[in-house]
């Protein structure tokens, strides 16, 4: 227990020197001044963009706006890495057991490579706004599903570059492993051929246009509003309000049933009259039902169709047909809704009755 003591003494002793010596040995006057100066600018450079602001606002446009709420933090970043880089150098660090000093400036280059990727991304972001402004002015949907598309490329190459530099700046060699790439190649491509498929199962998406960001569609048993289209699959909003990833090369060989690209809405039903209906009331109930639809402003006149087809189990039903000339489906409710109601009253005020499933029971008294 004495040695354990002894020793740990000993250990607190060096490290006391260790620290008077590092104290002792620096130049606090020019290392305070830099962080002091660092801080100043850093500072400065805040209150610009924030002052740059204000003469944005004005403007008729947001992309200045944009340009310096995205450049603004990264800038001011660049300006205190620069500080700790002076301070690393006049910094006197001990060598032993390894070099401190080498270690900090290493970070520094990694934070500056950092900082540099983040503000290429935004970069990125704000170019990408600008193309679908412009885009925004025209009536092609391809390149505004495209833009999103190429942006996510674009950071993707943005960060495997960071990452490649960021790799050889801690001292490992980068040509081992796009040597190893090359072996690899073909092994990649087979795990990646799913990734492929969806990829290029995208670009047929967006080349054909059978659908495009809020269409309502139906792939297969999927139903919903889409709300992405991606890289590897297309985001489909469902009315339960859940959400569907559907991969694209599945999409690019499926049946699309695009609803959102109706002209109209079409209504097909069967009402039914009771069997004391006389053959003279059915011929004025179909006119007068097929006057209904003529007089509705919300009925589309280009073709309906109402006709006495069956002899049903329970009623004489009523063919009725036609389509509503829009196709939001709350407008298409309320028209069908006031098409109901008035072949009740209709029907009501002839005397007629709407049938139900009703059995007549005969019995044979011996």
């Amino acid at each position: 227990m004495t040695r354990y003591f002894i020793t740990l003494r000993q250990r607190f002793v060096e490290f006391s020197r260790l620290l008077t010596d590092f104290v002792e040995n620096q130049q606090w006057i020019p290392i305070f001044a830099i962080i002091l100066i660092t801080l100043i600018f850093e500072r400065l450079f805040i209150f610009m963009f924030s002052r740059f602001t204000r003469f944005t606002r004005k403007t008729k446009t947001d992309l200045d706006d944009l340009i310096i709420q995205k450049s603004s933090r990264p800038v001011a970043n660049f300006v205190l890495l620069f500080g700790a880089f002076l301070v690393a150098n006049i910094l006197k660090l001990p060598r032993e057991p390894f070099e401190l000093q080498e270690i900090i400036l290493i970070a520094i280059r990694v934070a500056v490579v950092l900082n540099a990727l983040w503000l290429c991304l935004r970069i990125v972001d704000i170019v990408g706004v600008y193309i679908l402004f412009r885009l925004a002015k025209t009536s092609s949907h391809l390149d505004e599903h495209l833009v999103p598309i190429f942006q996510k490329a674009i950071k993707v190459f943005i960060i495997i570059l960071g990452s490649v530099y960021i790799i050889q700046s801690l001292g490992y060699s980068v040509s081992g492993l796009i040597a190893g790439l090359g072996i690899g190649g073909l092994a990649v491509a087979m795990a990646a051929k799913d990734t492929l498929a969806n990829f290029f199962g995208s670009i047929m998406i967006l080349a054909d246009r059978p659908f495009k960001k809020d269409d309502w569609i139906k792939v297969g048993d999927n139903e919903g509003v889409v709300e992405e289209i991606g890289f590897r699959s297309t985001r489909i909003r469902t009315f339960p309000k859940t959400l569907i990833s559907v991969p694209n090369s599945i999409i690019a060989n499926e049946p699309i049933d695009n609803h959102s690209r109706m002209p109209k809405r079409r209504v097909k039903m069967t009402v039914g009259v009771t069997y004391d209906t006389t053959a003279e009331q059915m011929e004025t109930a179909v006119k007068g039902i097929e006057q209904l639809l003529k007089a509705h402003v919300g009925v589309n006149q280009e073709f309906m169709m109402v006709k006495f087809t069956d002899f049903g189990a329970s009623s004489l039903d009523i063919l009725v047909y036609y389509f509503t000339g829009t196709t939001d489906w709350q407008e298409h409710l309320a028209v069908r809704q006031e098409i109901n109601l008035s072949i009740m009253r209709y029907l009501e005020g002839m005397g007629l009755s709407i049938a139900f499933p009703t059995q007549t029971v005969h019995v044979k008294q011996e």
